[in-house]
């Protein structure tokens, strides 16, 4: 078990990340504004939050400050993009598509980096290799999705109307 978490950090880390997927997977796949949706939602912010403090506690792989580090941030800036229009309402006509448009892509970066853990535990794999595969593949199966539903998603967030049409990505 050391190996898998290291320490204290890695175990929270691990523990926070477990329910960080199943929440964001939860929030993505029910129906939006709900009182089940903001409750799920917010235990996938408090857990994220956990998981990327955590994250820059973690030195184990390159003894210092690696690359991971850097994709924390942008996964913070993620979950915190997606969290500033739910509490300021603005902008007023694109908040709630704005929350999540940023939602959307923490949870895919976050399939991600599991991806990309589970990649690397394969014995004698090129560890940056299984990074780039997971990365790759999780991101544009994510982006598919995106634009094959955003017209559905602008819709349903009051971004058009049933009369207009939603411009091509």
């Amino acid at each position: 078990m050391e190996h898998l978490v290291g320490d204290t950090y890695g175990l929270i880390h691990l523990i926070s990340s477990v329910v960080a997927l199943v929440a964001g997977t939860l929030v993505l796949s029910m129906k939006k504004g709900t009182i089940r949706h903001k409750q799920i939602g917010y235990v996938f912010v408090t857990s994220m939050i956990l998981l990327l403090l955590t994250s820059f506690m973690i030195y184990r792989l390159f003894n210092g400050w690696g690359i991971f580090h850097y994709t924390t941030i942008a996964s913070l800036l993620t979950v915190s993009l997606g969290m500033i229009p739910i509490w300021t309402k603005k902008p007023a006509n694109k908040w709630k598509y704005m929350h999540f448009s940023f939602m959307y892509w923490s949870v895919i970066g976050l399939y991600s980096a599991f991806a990309a853990e589970v990649l690397t535990r394969i014995p004698e794999a090129p560890f940056f290799g299984m990074v780039g595969v997971a990365f790759v593949i999780i991101v544009l199966a994510g982006s598919i999705v995106f634009i094959v539903n955003r017209s559905k998603w602008m819709l349903l967030f009051g971004m058009v109307n049933k009369k207009h049409t939603v411009p091509k990505v």
